[in-house]
């Protein structure tokens, strides 16, 4: 119920009003987003990859219907490729794009924008030896999102895609995705969906999220396991050795803030391990989803009020 009321409260425009005015609410956030420009990102890449992490960025921002918006978060992105490039941060990194903040729900000519956008992305990824994966947002956002990425990987075959487990057509869009070279983010889906689309029981996605696994383990692609939850880790891990994948044909996939102790035992036993960091002032959908994920995060920012 809790975690129902919170994906709630990432849409609304009154409690957005709130919780981002709150100085105390700005200090928890800090734990999750790395900040709020280009260089904070750039400084956390530059900590983390040092460590023997890879990662992922995410410039914060999403269902954007404003054309000059979506131009302005392609040009944040081509920023932050050219300053990871400079400073030889590339070949670690990655860029990861939320399509409806490139303009897919704009009216009209949305998903040609929101293509345009991406692949200029996609263009100065390559050139600096980055990749690029699609971020995945709501179900009603899936069949063009998926179309986008069918047109990116025409020139750049590398491009990958989230898929959240919580669906029910995930397993399908699992086996069409699981060719050779195809890198597929395996989330279990952080978006309030209705009973129709998502399985509604937390249980039944996690045996879905099961299911995906062996799918994706079992395909030609290049599977990315999106989870911090340690039964799924340890399922993928098996099957890995099942299928015979060794340990540079998938990764583990971690959020910025979020149990660092299991991202670096991970990586200290030779596994591949991508964080996942947002930056970027846009912050609030981002960290209200955080919240309804785990309700140790609302402890955490509760604790953090009272002792204000």
């Amino acid at each position: 119920m809790l975690g129902t009321a919170l994906l709630a409260a990432s849409r609304s425009r009154r409690v957005r009003a709130v919780v981002t005015k709150s100085p105390v609410t700005r200090k928890v956030v800090t734990r999750f987003i790395a900040g709020d420009d280009v260089h904070a990102a750039v400084d956390t890449t530059r900590r983390l990859t040092s460590g023997g992490f890879a990662v992922t960025l995410d410039h914060l921002g999403e269902d954007t219907l404003d054309r000059a918006q979506a131009e302005a978060t392609r040009d944040a992105y081509l920023t932050l490729i050219k300053q990871l490039a400079d400073q030889g941060l590339a070949t670690r990194a990655e860029a990861s794009l939320k399509l409806s903040a490139m303009g897919q729900a704009l009216p009209g000519d949305g998903e040609a924008l929101a293509a345009d956008n991406a692949a200029a992305i996609c263009a100065a990824a390559a050139d600096a030896g980055m990749t690029v994966t699609l971020d995945m947002e709501d179900h009603t956002t899936v069949d063009s999102t998926l179309s986008i990425l069918a047109e990116l990987r025409k020139d750049h075959p590398t491009v990958g895609v989230a898929l959240q487990a919580m669906l029910y057509r995930t397993e399908a869009d699992c086996r069409d995705l699981a060719t050779t070279g195809s890198r597929v983010r395996l989330v279990k889906g952080a978006y309030a969906e209705p009973k129709s689309v998502a399985h509604p029981a937390k249980s039944d996605v996690d045996r879905a999220y099961a299911r995906c696994l062996g799918i994706l383990m079992a395909g030609l692609g290049y599977p990315m396991i999106g989870s911090h939850d340690p039964r799924m880790i340890s399922i993928a891990q098996a099957l890995a050795t099942q299928h015979g994948k060794g340990q540079d044909d998938f990764e583990f996939q971690m959020l910025y803030g979020i149990r660092p102790s299991a991202q670096e035992q991970l990586r200290s036993q030779g596994s591949r391990v991508r964080i996942y960091v947002p930056y970027g002032d846009d912050w609030y959908g981002y960290f209200m989803r955080r919240l309804a994920e785990r309700p140790a995060n609302v402890g955490f920012l509760l604790r953090s009020l009272v002792t204000k």
